[in-house]
This record gives structure tokens, sequence and C-alpha cells, in this order.
């Protein structure tokens, strides 16, 4: 993402763009391109980070990479190499990036998110990705249902 794909009064995110393996190249599908909502503390954090970084143009990397001088964002090894580092300082082991897709999908499951806004929030063109591939239950929920089972089938409520 570069500075000029957010909509900072408007609180959008414009994905333009993909990179892979450093190269720039077009978005998978016609889902991955649509406009999306930035939560307001999230549009906070990234003017605190645009107030510090080097690299602060309008056409400049959200996340620069020093090591190319600003011309290309962080390398997927390098955010990677981070990632791991954090896991593992907090103790909980080797993840990949990955993870955080299926973690977000969890918490939109969670927070009762209707299952259409789930399939446009993780950008996929079919439903059934969403559903057959990414998510856990991260709360009781499975516990709380049991027991309203329970109540209806051994009370009647």
């Amino acid at each position: 993402m570069k500075w000029s794909d957010i909509d900072r009064l408007g609180g959008k995110l414009h994905v333009q763009r993909s990179i892979v393996r450093q190269q720039v190249a077009d978005v998978k599908t016609i889902y991955s391109q649509k406009q999306m909502s930035i939560d307001n503390e999230v549009i906070d954090m990234l003017k605190r980070w645009k107030q510090t970084t080097e690299y602060s143009a309008q056409e400049d990397w959200l996340f620069a990479s020093p090591a190319q001088l600003g011309r290309l964002p962080w390398s997927y090894p390098a955010v990677w190499q981070n990632f791991q580092k954090a896991a593992a300082e907090a103790g909980i082991g080797k993840l990949g990036t990955h993870t955080m897709r299926h973690s977000y999908r969890s918490w939109l499951d969670a927070v009762g998110t209707v299952v259409a806004v789930q399939q446009k929030l993780m950008r996929h063109a079919d439903i059934r990705t969403t559903f057959n591939n990414y998510g856990d239950v991260v709360t009781d929920e499975m516990s709380v249902a049991n027991s309203k089972i329970a109540g209806l089938a051994l009370n009647g409520r």
C-alpha cells in the first residue's frame, strides 16, 4: 500500500496492487481491489506512523524498506522474520503470517459479523473459501450454544 491508497477523511483504503517476491502487479481479483473501511483508531495510528517515517510522500510505500531506500516495501522474508521473533518473545512459538487471516475470520465470527460481510472483508470471491478455509471458535461460543440446547432438551427452555 502507498500513502495515496488511503482516504483518511473518508476512512477508506483502496487496494490497487499486489506484491509477490518484490514484484509489483495487479491484485488477484476484482474483490481484492474494492475499497474497504479503516477504523478511526487505525487511521490515527497511520497518521502517527506517517509523521515518524522518512517515507511519507503520497507515492511512498506505507512500510517502505530502508534496505531498498524506500523504493519497495518491506519484503515478505523480512516481515516473516520479525513476526517469528515477536511470536517467540510472546511464548507462542512459530507462526505463519497467514495465521492473522485465520484469526481475523475467527474474530469476525466471535463479534457476530454476518457471513456475507465476513466474505467481503476477507476479500474472497467465493463464500466457500471463507467458510471452508478460515476461522475457528475463539470464545466460549460452543459452550454457550451447548448449554442453550441442554436447557431446551432437559427443561423445555
